[in-house]
């Protein structure tokens, strides 16, 4: 694979910006094992600059039989078909195995499912993930089932034409709608946080306002997001970053929100929309939050906001 860099910076972080279907940690990967070039200079570190007009090159392995094992887990699907699916993901569910976390996955739950009619891209540990949400936040996931599939739906992702929305409760009163546009990536004082640093990656994220009302006696505010990026944690981070962090976030929430009792963060994926990949018919699923999550709120929004149509 050639392409050539519109971005500048480390290289491990320049090629998810060029190619969605590469993460960062598996471009690190395959600098490890010496298949990516710079301008045919082989390297070596993951923090080898790159400048715009720079040609890099990639030498993408044969996928290896997958070691992940398929579990019996119920997932609830929203929608699938012969290319992809669209899952509803609940609370405490990771999406692909990693360290700690090898077994009940949404990735074991798919190859159940499905078998071998997943894409492999992304490497074998994910084999059919297009994008992710936290293990600590629910709703709706797009699955893509072979490798045509995944490609135009990851470009959707990349020029953002793929519609990701989401429901929030957070600390303190929101009055309009707004932007947080700052450049996400790993904070230089805990390397298990993400943080808003000068040269991250692009992220914006538009919010606004549903709905304002009191929990322990202190004003929260409902609203909606609009991810025009999807970072790690974005979401997060950016309201935190502006006084207003998700409830039940105990990784960037703050002392002052009110202190509640969740498995989470009251953070919901409700609302996902985009082109399908071999009829190009625009799609749109809506996913009703978990009762947790309505369960912090009064009797303030219609219900067939709320409702799975």
């Amino acid at each position: 694979m050639k392409i050539v860099s519109k971005f500048e910076g480390r290289i491990d972080a320049v090629i998810p910006q060029m190619d969605n279907t590469i993460s960062r940690s598996y471009a690190k990967k395959l600098i490890d094992e010496n298949r990516i070039k710079i301008n045919d200079k082989g390297i070596t570190k993951p923090s080898e600059l790159v400048s715009i007009g720079d040609v890099i090159f990639i030498d993408l392995p044969p996928l290896q039989p997958l070691e992940t094992l398929p579990e019996n887990i119920p997932l609830d699907i929203v929608y699938e078909d012969d290319d992809l699916l669209v899952i509803n993901k609940p609370k405490n569910m990771v999406v692909h195995p990693a360290s700690g976390n090898q077994n009940g996955t949404l990735v074991n739950a798919l190859l159940a499912h499905c078998g071998s009619s997943l894409s492999g891209i992304n490497g074998v540990a994910r084999p059919g993930i297009v994008h992710r949400i936290d293990k600590n936040t629910s709703g709706l996931l797009l699955i893509a089932k072979n490798d045509n599939a995944h490609k135009k739906l990851a470009a959707q992702i990349k020029n953002h034409s793929l519609t990701r929305k989401y429901l929030a409760i957070v600390s303190g009163n929101i009055k309009e709608n707004g932007t947080v546009n700052a450049p996400l990536g790993r904070s230089t004082k805990d390397r298990k946080k993400i943080a808003i640093i000068q040269n991250g990656r692009p992220a914006i994220t538009h919010y606004k306002p549903l709905e304002a009302f009191e929990i322990k006696g202190k004003i929260c505010t409902l609203i909606e997001c609009q991810l025009e990026t999807g970072r790690t944690h974005q979401i997060r981070v950016h309201l935190a970053s502006i006084g207003h962090p998700v409830l039940g976030d105990n990784v960037y929430g703050n002392k002052n929100a009110p202190q509640i009792k969740s498995e989470g963060q009251l953070l919901h994926a409700y609302l996902l929309g985009f082109i399908h990949p071999t009829t190009n018919k625009y799609l749109e699923f809506t996913s009703a939050p978990p009762q947790e999550f309505l369960s912090f709120l009064p009797n303030i929004l219609p219900k067939s906001f709320l409702a799975t149509p």
